[in-house]
C-alpha cells in the first residue's frame, strides 16, 4: 500500500466535517493529541501510551486505525455506503 491508500480506518466526524487533529507536547515532554470540530469546537483529547495491554481497558477493547489531519477538508462529509460496516475488518 502506498501513502495515499490504506486499509479501512475510522474518520472522526462532527457537524458533517472531518475533525482537525492537533498534536501538542507538554513542558515535561509528554505528547498528547486533540481532535477539534472546526464548526462547534467540540474536542476529544488523546494520551500516548506505548504498547498498552488492551485487556487493561476492559473486555472487548480494541485498537483502532484512525485518521488525523491538521488541515482536513472543509467540504461536507459524504455519507458512507451502508455496506461499508459489513466489510470492516476493525470491528
Amino acid at each position: 500500500m502506498d501513502l495515499a491508500t490504506t486499509a479501512n480506518l475510522w474518520i472522526p466526524v462532527c457537524c458533517e466535517r472531518v475533525m482537525r487533529f492537533n498534536l501538542f507536547i507538554q513542558k515535561n515532554g509528554t505528547p498528547y493529541g486533540s481532535l477539534v470540530c472546526t464548526v462547534c469546537n467540540k474536542s476529544v483529547s488523546f494520551e500516548l501510551e506505548h504498547q498498552a495491554h488492551l485487556t487493561e481497558y476492559g473486555e472487548g477493547a480494541r485498537a483502532l486505525s484512525m485518521l488525523g489531519s491538521p488541515k482536513p477538508p472543509k467540504d461536507v462529509r459524504r455519507k458512507v455506503d451502508e455496506n461499508a460496516a459489513m466489510n470492516d475488518k476493525t470491528l
